[in-house]
């Protein structure tokens, strides 16, 4: 398998426009935006350019929140994202003697209603990263403790890594887009906190988790349920808090599941689409590679086949369809079909790719396919594709492109990144109970991955007879072939 394949399957985004949709329709954003025209001349903010304690009432009151209980508190963070993503600018104060400052509407304030949809998405992304930052921001209650007697804070006695902070939170939140992401993982499916938590502490090759593992997986949970509480309102997640009642019951840091009680109570969480959106955006500029279906439609067909050996099954079939949809069906299988030459190593999985795409052109690929009937190394294909299609006047291939098919095919199996280990199999057994002295032909086959085939079928084989036949002809493939 190539060595340079991402870890990460590729995401299926919803289109830019739904997602700036869902951006100006998050609470986080919509109260930014209500603020930002909400401000006059009067408004007047401290040196951080936070909004001051005097206002905050008037601006809960503007929310619909009400200027008692969280009203002012939830006022004083839309108000703060509104300075973050530039709906407002704050003014220094005019002269030395003046104790605020004052603030105009920002140039991203006439963008929320004029702005295409990438130029929203990029505000969001500012809001985004300013709860990120307030997310690993050391907690109020040790904030107090840490400040010394002359107002300023002690950082060693505040005992906060800001680097170690945003890694585990990073990590936390990979770890939910690997699971929303991954063909058979969690996809809209909520994931358990404890989950989550015990993904980052608690090591892979542990059995039963300690005592000292457990408790440090509760007070990541505790900090998560913090955390994820902020997220929610910027609309990258969809989450289910922990039950107070379970830190009511067992102190302020509650011990995860450990049998099938109801672990909803622990919390929830899973990604929204635009939470798919802003971690892989997030990703991609920390130089991850993340890629998203879709990103290979205007590619040629050779960078399509390539790109296709990454992809699960679904997702493939999903990109190729983006790339077909720009396409005419008859130049679509001209170029799949020219793209799948070569003696190279991702080869024979480019042809099994290929193979794939046609199926989804239409009777309008035949005479494409008809054309490369005689070459080595697409003739097999094509009269596997004619076939499938109930096509006549397919002549039967010689007996070398059988083989050759035969070869190329498993290769492409061995290679391919879903590859089932047990379909695999099925396939050599049919292969072998099909053709009778199939090795003796097989070793002769001029295929650069005719050895490695080989010895694999020597290993996947079930009948040890059979596998010893498969190993022995590998050796005289390797020993004709000088390697």
């Amino acid at each position: 398998m190539p060595e340079d394949r991402p870890t990460l399957p590729p995401v299926r985004l919803h289109s830019e426009a739904e997602l700036a949709r869902d951006a100006l329709a998050t609470p986080l954003l919509t109260r930014a935006v209500r603020l930002a025209r909400w401000a006059g001349p009067d408004t007047r903010v401290g040196a951080g350019g936070e909004l001051v304690d005097e206002q905050l009432p008037a601006a809960a009151e503007e929310l619909g929140l009400g200027a008692e209980g969280d009203g002012p508190a939830y006022a004083s963070e839309a108000w703060r994202a509104a300075v973050d993503t530039g709906l407002v600018e704050v003014q220094d104060p005019a002269d030395d003697d003046a104790e605020h400052g004052t603030v105009t509407a920002g140039e991203n304030l006439a963008v929320i209603t004029s702005g295409a949809p990438q130029d929203i998405l990029a505000i969001w992304l500012d809001a985004l990263e300013a709860v990120h930052a307030d997310a690993i921001a050391p907690l109020l209650d040790d904030l107090a403790d840490a400040i010394r007697a002359d107002g300023e804070i002690d950082y060693e006695a505040l005992d906060w890594d800001p680097d170690a902070e945003a890694e585990f939170l990073d990590g936390v939140l990979g770890n939910l887009y690997l699971l929303t992401v991954t063909e058979h993982g969690a996809g809209d499916e909520p994931v358990p906190l404890p989950a989550l938590a015990a993904s980052m502490i608690v090591p892979d090759d542990m059995g039963e988790p300690t005592d000292d593992v457990l408790e440090q997986v509760s007070v990541a949970m505790m900090r998560l349920d913090d955390q994820f509480r902020l997220f929610e309102p910027v609309g990258l997640v969809e989450y289910r808090p922990v039950d107070e009642a379970l830190m009511a019951e067992e102190g302020e840091e509650p011990a995860p599941p450990v049998d099938d009680e109801d672990v909803s109570r622990y919390g929830l969480v899973k990604l929204t689409p635009l939470g798919l959106y802003g971690i892989r955006a997030r990703m991609l500029e920390a130089g991850i590679d993340a890629p998203a279906v879709g990103e290979l439609a205007g590619k040629g067909a050779d960078v399509l086949l390539d790109g296709l050996a990454r992809y699960p099954e679904l997702a493939a079939r999903a990109e190729t369809e983006q790339w077909l949809a720009r396409r005419e069906p008859a130049d679509s299988a001209r170029d799949l079909l020219a793209a799948a030459r070569g003696a190279d190593a991702g080869a024979p999985l480019r042809r099994l790719h290929c193979q794939q795409a046609l199926t989804l052109v239409g009777p309008q690929a035949e005479p494409a396919v008809r054309a490369v009937l005689d070459d080595v190394e697409l003739g097999g294909l094509a009269r596997v594709w004619l076939a499938e299609r109930g096509a006549s006047d397919v002549p039967a291939p010689p007996e070398s492109m059988i083989f050759w098919l035969a070869i190329d095919t498993i290769a492409a199996q061995l290679d391919a990144t879903d590859g089932d280990l047990e379909e695999l199999q099925g396939l050599i057994e049919g292969l072998v109970g099909q053709h009778s002295g199939f090795f003796d032909a097989a070793w002769r086959v001029e295929h650069p991955g005719t050895a490695d085939v080989l010895e694999a079928m020597g290993r996947l084989h079930p009948d040890k007879r059979v596998a010893k036949e498969a190993r022995k002809a590998a050796f005289k493939a390797r020993s004709r072939s000088g390697g």
